[in-house]
């Protein structure tokens, strides 16, 4: 894995924390804008334990992401892998953001938990130019 390619995606999830993530809902597709969180290249991201997200994770655990495309377009990443639904506490904490309070009430909100996306592949789009990072 080249460090240089793998630093651009770390930027990447670093600097555009809101992206879309898509699930499978029977056998369709199902995106929606989620906010972003990660540690090196596994993704989280909070979520409501009564959505239709978990769901359909819990039917089917593939997902894929997109992650920083903006107005210049030059630079974004496309993220397939597998996500589970994540209750662990200091995690929860950890990742508590105060613009989720539209949704959940904070990090000790019954209803909150994570999904955890453990990445299989993931390509560095830059204009018409993809680069396989893993």
């Amino acid at each position: 894995m080249d460090n240089n390619n793998l630093q651009q995606v770390i930027n990447i999830i670093d600097s555009d924390h809101v992206g879309v993530l898509s699930t499978m809902q029977g056998n369709k597709p199902h995106a929606r804008y989620m906010m972003f969180f990660h540690d090196e290249l596994q993704l989280y991201t909070a979520t409501n334990k009564k959505t239709h997200k978990v769901e359909e994770i819990e039917d089917n655990p593939n997902v894929h992401v997109l992650l920083g495309f903006d107005q210049k377009g030059d630079k974004y990443i496309e993220l397939q892998g597998t996500a589970t639904v994540v209750n662990d506490q200091q995690l929860k904490e950890k990742y508590w953001n105060d613009q989720l309070t539209p949704w959940l009430e904070g990090p000790n909100d019954p209803e909150y938990c994570l999904l955890k996306i453990e990445p299989e592949h993931i390509e560095l789009v830059e204009g018409n130019h993809e680069t396989t990072i893993m």
